[in-house]
């Protein structure tokens, strides 16, 4: 009897940790192909998935990890601060895995934490690729933009909170026909965001409004490629946005991805292939 009440309580604490690391866990990695190392983030709301064409081509030549973050793509939400925590994560993932001088890839969001990543110097990255990604996104929506006046508890994130499915799904509806020319692409990126834990939606995205890299990215070493789309605003409108945003960092080269809304991959998946090999 003895043995059995040990064997049970075993076996309860076994589920249990699974349970808990579940739930604790910041993001998922996949990781496909041998070579050098190139970390891909995706953007906002999205799944690594958001990279298959991309990792298809480059895992001919090198060892892609695929991160998808805590709260999307069917990921276990974690509790906030979301952002600070996927960064710390990544980087001790870094570190354990013990991946030399690997290169960062992001979309959006992806590209906003590569960046933050390279400013506080604690490893050695070959490169940097940001895809029509921002160093302040709070800077360019927001008028007087102050960081330290954005809270998690604001008029806005409660009526996110509240707002029922199918309110919330024509949002992302009409958010998707802004952020890609594709309109096939443009129903998964809704499923995407409709998917998304709400409260991970609200308030990671508030982390995001409040991190500001405008001033730190004089600390950025490592070579910078920006890879920008120029839709709906127009090729001006970009290079005056881009030109700004990063008017502080000493060491990047900058592409406009022609006829392209925000994911480029989408959009003109070709050209941004080309565009990453020829800097790898």
């Amino acid at each position: 009897m003895n043995q059995l009440k040990n064997y049970v309580l075993l076996l309860t604490i076994i589920i249990l940790g699974t349970i808990l690391n579940a739930q604790n866990k910041v993001f998922d990695v996949e990781i496909k192909g041998t070579g050098n190392p190139i970390l891909l983030f995706p953007g906002f709301t999205c799944p690594g998935d958001v990279w298959d064409g991309v990792v298809k081509e480059l895992s001919n030549d090198y060892e892609c990890h695929v991160f998808t973050f805590a709260g999307f793509g069917g990921m276990p939400a974690i509790k906030k601060p979301w952002l600070p925590k996927i960064k710390e994560a990544i980087s001790f993932y870094i570190s354990e895995e013990q991946l030399k001088a690997p290169t960062l890839i992001g979309h959006s969001l992806g590209g906003t934490l590569a960046l933050w990543l390279a400013t506080e110097k604690k490893h050695n990255f070959n490169k940097i690729i940001v895809v029509d990604a921002l160093a302040s996104t709070g800077a360019l929506m927001m008028p007087n933009f102050d960081a330290n006046s954005i809270t998690y508890d604001n008029p806005y994130s409660q009526q996110m909170l509240n707002m029922d499915e199918n309110s919330f799904k024509a949002m992302a509806d009409q958010m998707a026909k802004g952020m890609s020319l594709n309109q096939e692409k443009q129903d998964l990126i809704t499923k995407w965001m409709v998917e998304s834990d709400r409260e991970t939606y609200v308030y990671g995205y508030t982390d995001l409004l409040k991190l500001d890299l405008r001033e730190d990215l004089t600390e950025i070493k490592t070579p910078v490629i920006i890879l920008a789309a120029t839709q709906p605003y127009g090729l001006g409108t970009v290079r005056k946005t881009y030109a700004k945003q990063y008017e502080k960092l000493k060491d990047y080269n900058i592409k406009f991805a022609e006829n392209s809304a925000h994911f480029i991959m989408f959009d003109q998946p070709k050209w941004l292939i080309e565009a990453i090999i020829s800097e790898l």
